[in-house]
């Protein structure tokens, strides 16, 4: 083997080593809810109340798929302070494997550790006691429909 297709050898496996280890720091960069999500799963679920649908993917983790284990549930959805509507839950849910998480934004759909309850964000928000269940897919406009209402979550 000549002294070139040596040096173009070594340039080709560095080249693809390197390639392979920017690959998933250029993934991160993805919608947080894209296939370069490893949290992201395809399990959608439905709220509706007042004649109004929201639809979220849940995120894969403990806390989303023992709410998916209650499904179907009837309910109440209620505004709670400026950002969000909440739902009481029947029973709290696994907080197994929950922590901090980051990106906090309108449009996440949480599980409130302390009391148990759902938090559904269509303001700003920041409490350290949630766990990030998914994001809703089409926005959260029915989230500024204030009131309390009958509420019903299923998986679709």
């Amino acid at each position: 083997m000549s002294m070139t297709s040596k040096f173009m050898s070594r340039r080709a496996v560095l080249g693809g080593t390197l390639a392979a280890a920017a690959l998933p720091l250029v993934a991160q960069g993805q919608d947080e809810r894209g296939p370069a999500d490893p949290e992201a799963t395809g399990v959608r679920i439905r709220i509706g109340f007042n004649d109004l649908t929201l639809t979220a993917t849940l995120a894969d983790n403990p806390t989303a798929r023992d709410l998916v284990s209650m499904l179907p549930l009837n309910l109440k959805i209620e505004d709670y302070g400026r950002n969000e509507k909440i739902v009481h839950l029947p029973r709290k849910l696994t907080e197994e494997g929950s922590g901090a998480f980051g990106n906090e934004q309108p449009g996440d759909l949480c599980y409130f550790k302390p009391w148990g309850n759902l938090a559904l964000f269509y303001a700003d928000y920041r409490w350290d006691g949630l766990i990030r269940l998914g994001r809703f897919d089409n926005g959260f406009a029915p989230l500024l429909v204030r009131g309390e209402y009958p509420v019903r979550i299923e998986r679709i």
